[in-house]
């Protein structure tokens, strides 16, 4: 059975895209395992987005959207107030795993189709609610989890985690045999080359030592 750790933000533009790549994957491996880790792509940034910000993330969006086909709406960038902070969207999905951890995967492709696709603005907590609600999750409970100091410092350490992995971009898929962890992907890749090097991370591991 496949255990995938996978670190992504939320609000990384390149793992909305890799989304359906890792989901084609995992349909090929029943009762594959996937444990997300937060990133921390843009936490805790207070600053507006400036129109020279606005210009170069829509240009990586274009990319993206060439990439993997996938909608994307401009104008989630000019919402009224809108501050490009990961941090609460990270936390959401912190504090999805922590409630339903079945869930959490499908919590963190809503966020994202959320704000792609439809320009909501998942800063907010009413918002991520909703989405949580929609995904199945109690929207009071959620809501509580959510706000809990637990969730805060839950996602400061994922923040940690994946510094200290040296994950230094996302998505960053990762394979685990036991206690070892072996990268996949660092970046996005199609199905395909994922399969072709979880292939290939297979027979090193199982080739006996010379």
């Amino acid at each position: 059975m496949l255990h995938l750790i996978y670190f992504a933000d939320p609000l990384c533009s390149w793992c909305y895209g890799f989304g359906p790549e890792l989901a084609k994957l995992t349909a090929r491996h029943e009762g594959a395992r996937v444990d997300l880790v937060m990133g921390g792509l843009r936490p805790f940034n207070r600053e507006r987005p400036s129109d020279a910000f606005k210009k170069m993330i829509r240009e990586h969006w274009d990319h993206v959207a060439r990439a993997s086909g996938l909608p994307f709406d401009p104008g989630a960038l000019d919402q009224e107030g809108f501050v490009y902070d990961t941090e609460p969207a990270c936390r959401a999905v912190v504090a999805g795993r922590a409630l339903d951890a079945a869930r959490a995967l499908a919590l963190m492709k809503a966020i994202q189709a959320a704000f792609y696709r439809d320009a909501r603005n998942v800063t907010l907590p009413e918002v991520l609610a909703d989405i949580a609600a929609d995904c199945g999750y109690d929207r009071t409970e959620f809501l509580s989890r959510f706000e809990s100091a637990e969730a805060r410092e839950q996602t400061k350490q994922d923040f940690a985690t994946a510094q200290s992995l040296g994950v230094s971009g996302f998505p960053t898929l990762g394979i685990s045999y036991g206690p070892q962890l072996y990268l996949v992907t660092s970046g996005f890749v199609t199905d395909d080359v994922l399969e072709y090097r979880l292939a290939e991370i297979d027979r090193r591991v199982s080739q006996p030592p010379a």
